[in-house]
């Protein structure tokens, strides 16, 4: 019989700033040799509790108590989530120097603290039937909300055949809000300047119902590859992709309708999916990709045409990384105005000049998006 509980030392063992848990959980839980879907799953719960609750944790205990306590305090947490008052949360779920960079509210400590949900975004007008064939799913919202889904099953979705037909993405809500601002049309031609995966690149061009042109960029030529893994999958045609570094040099010639820069970042709005991050981040890394991220979209709005749309998106909640980023584009770009947005996630919102999407809003990662156009 597997022992559980000592898997999951040796992952906490084996992760660091340098190897983040995620992957050497993913690394170890592969290594495994009948390794039960069950006990996988036990393993994982064990090491993102222990991240998420380590700032109860006492240090010198063995590492199994600390595990042991920080399944007590999620248990705890879950059914009477009152029994840890505002002030413990605040001060315990993230380190200090955070509260210098961003507002660490009780509601934000209380969201990082709750489980993940897991969201999907169906082909657009399928949203309904999906949830249906799907079980145990809740619809999001009315008219192109219905497309956003949260499954709260157990089946493993990669292994369903609608998945494998390209019927529905798993993708983060926050993230779907992302392409949703750029409203891109059909026979648009836009750029997904740091496209990754490409979870937004198959967003855009569902949204441009597989017509016009994007151009999807990466550092990571192996980040492209499943990219075009997951496009084949969706049944995606309309992009093309290109390694970009960044710099002033563009991939192409081509002057775009929409650019979007989904720039690295330190990923605050993910502590709650990624604890760990929490304890390895630091403020040196703010400072060091808020320089980035100023680059990044200085470079890649000379790409855009006049009348063109400029998006700028990050999840990250720190100041640094969001009002900072853009304040300076302002002042070094006149040819660019501001460009009010509706928040796609609710539909009352006024538009505004940025958006802000906090865990606590809508269950899903913090992102900050901002949009400028070029007159």
């Amino acid at each position: 019989m597997l022992d559980v509980p000592g898997l999951a030392c040796t992952v906490i063992g084996k992760s660091s700033r340098e190897a983040p848990a995620d992957r050497v959980l993913r690394e170890t839980l592969r290594g495994q040799k009948n390794l039960t879907r069950d006990e996988g799953f036990l393993v994982s719960r064990m090491v993102f509790a222990y991240y998420r609750w380590l700032g109860w944790l006492k240090q010198a205990e063995p590492l199994s108590e600390q595990i042991r306590r920080a399944q007590d305090l999620a248990e705890r947490f879950a059914s009477q989530p009152k029994s840890l008052s505002d002030e413990e949360l605040v001060e315990r779920s993230i380190p200090l120097w955070v509260k210098n960079e961003m507002e660490v509210t009780p509601a934000l400590a209380r969201a990082l603290q709750s489980e993940p949900r897991l969201w999907l975004r169906a082909r657009q007008g399928q949203g309904r039937a999906l949830a249906t064939s799907l079980g145990d799913t809740q619809i999001f919202g009315q008219g192109s909300l219905s497309d956003i889904l949260e499954y709260r099953g157990i089946e493993d979705l990669f292994r369903t055949t609608r998945f494998q037909a390209g019927e529905f993405e798993l993708q983060d809500i926050s993230s779907q809000a992302v392409s949703l601002a750029c409203d891109p049309k059909p026979g648009e031609t836009w750029w997904d300047a740091c496209a990754g995966e490409g979870g937004k690149t198959l967003h855009l061009s569902e949204l441009m119902e597989n017509k016009g042109l994007i151009w999807a960029t990466d550092r990571a030529a192996w980040r492209l590859q499943k990219l075009k893994q997951r496009a084949a999958r969706a049944r995606m045609f309309n992009y093309r992709t290109a390694l970009w570094n960044g710099g002033p040099k563009l991939p192409t010639k081509t002057k775009f309708d929409g650019v979007l820069v989904d720039a690295p970042c330190s990923g605050t709005g993910t502590w709650g999916r990624n604890p760990h991050a929490r304890w390895t981040t630091t403020p040196q890394d703010v400072q060091e990709l808020g320089e980035l991220q100023k680059q990044l979209l200085e470079n890649a709005s000379a790409a855009l045409k006049p009348g063109g749309k400029l998006v700028y998106a990050v999840c990250a909640l720190t100041s640094f990384e969001t009002l900072a980023v853009v304040e300076a584009f302002d002042k070094q770009f006149s040819q660019f105005e501001r460009l009010l947005l509706s928040n796609p996630l609710d539909p009352a919102s006024m538009p505004s000049a940025t958006i802000w999407l906090r865990p606590q809003q809508f269950a899903g990662n913090g992102m900050f998006i901002a949009a400028r156009v070029k007159k």
